[in-house]
C-alpha cells in the first residue's frame, strides 16, 4: 500500500466527510499480515456483525472456517457450491421451515445463482483493515464504506464524476457480503471498476444500525476517487451544506 497515499485520503476524508466513518480496505493472501485471526465458527455467525470490530480499528483475518455462514463461504470464495435446498431456503418449500421468501421461486434462485460464479483468490487468508491501519506490506483489492445517505451521496457523485458510464454504480441484489466484498472485488478482477450500493439484505440489516448504506469500490477506481477530490464538487458550497450536516 503505498503510505503517502493512504495518509492523503485520511486527511481529505476529514476535510470533506468530517468525521465520518473511514472505508475497510480487503484483500486475499497466503499470510494474516498482523491481523487477528478469526477463530473457528461455531453455528452460525454473520461476517457483517463481526467487521464491527474492523469498524472499531482491529485488523482481522478469516479463514476458511473461521467463517459460519454457508452462503458466506460460498461468496467469500471459501467453498465450491452452495448447501442441497438452498434454492428452496432462499424462496420456500421442501420443507424448509426457515425459509427466507427473498425469490419468489426455487428456480429463480437457481438461475440467479448461475450468474454469481465462486471467484479465485490468492490464499486462504482474507484480511480486513481499516483503511487507517493498512501498511507498506498490504494489497487491498477493494475499499467499502457503511455510509448515512449524506456520505452515500459524496460517494456516489465522486465515482461518477470522472465517468462517461451510464451505471459506474450499481445495485445488484444478492447477500450483505456480496455487495461489500463479492461484487467490489469481482469489478476490481474483471476490470469494470463499478462501485457497488448495498447493504439492502434484510438478514444482513439486522447487524448494523438502521442509518447505514453500504459503498464498495475496486481499489483502482478508489485510488482515482482520491486523485480527483480537491477538482470535484466537494469544493463546492452546495457541498458545504451538505458537510454541515455530516
Amino acid at each position: 500500500m503505498d503510505i503517502v497515499k493512504r495518509d492523503r485520503f485520511t486527511a481529505l476524508w476529514k476535510k470533506y466527510f468530517n468525521d465520518a466513518e473511514l472505508p475497510v480496505a480487503f484483500y486475499y493472501s497466503k499470510e494474516n499480515n498482523n491481523a487477528t485471526i478469526v477463530k473457528k465458527a461455531v453455528g452460525h455467525t454473520c461476517i457483517i456483525a463481526q467487521l464491527g470490530r474492523v469498524r472499531k480499528g482491529e485488523p482481522l483475518c478469516f479463514l476458511p472456517d473461521s467463517v459460519g455462514c454457508g452462503g458466506g463461504k460460498y461468496y467469500l470464495g471459501f467453498s465450491d457450491g452452495m448447501r442441497e435446498g438452498f434454492e428452496y431456503f432462499l424462496s420456500h418449500g421442501e420443507n424448509e421451515p426457515h425459509c427466507e421468501r427473498y425469490k419468489r421461486t426455487p428456480e429463480q434462485v437457481n438461475a440467479l445463482m448461475k450468474t454469481i460464479p465462486v471467484l479465485p483468490r490468492k490464499g486462504d487468508c482474507l484480511v480486513f483493515k481499516r483503511w487507517d491501519h493498512l501498511t507498506e506490506q498490504d494489497e487491498p483489492e477493494a475499499v467499502f464504506f457503511f455510509a448515512t445517505p449524506d456520505v452515500l451521496s459524496g460517494l456516489f457523485t465522486l465515482a461518477n464524476f470522472d465517468s462517461t458510464k451510464q451505471e459506474p454504480v450499481i445495485s445488484p441484489f444478492g447477500a450483505g457480503c456480496t455487495s461489500i466484498i463479492y461484487y467490489p472485488y469481482r469489478e476490481q478482477l474483471e476490470g469494470t471498476q463499478r462501485a457497488v450500493i448495498g447493504m439492502f439484505d434484510p438478514s444482513a440489516r439486522k447487524c448494523i444500525t438502521n442509518n447505514l448504506i453500504s459503498f464498495g469500490v475496486p481499489i483502482t477506481k478508489f485510488m482515482e476517487m482520491i486523485d480527483q477530490m480537491e477538482e470535484c464538487f466537494l469544493v463546492t458550497d452546495t457541498w458545504k451544506v451538505i458537510q454541515k450536516r455530516i
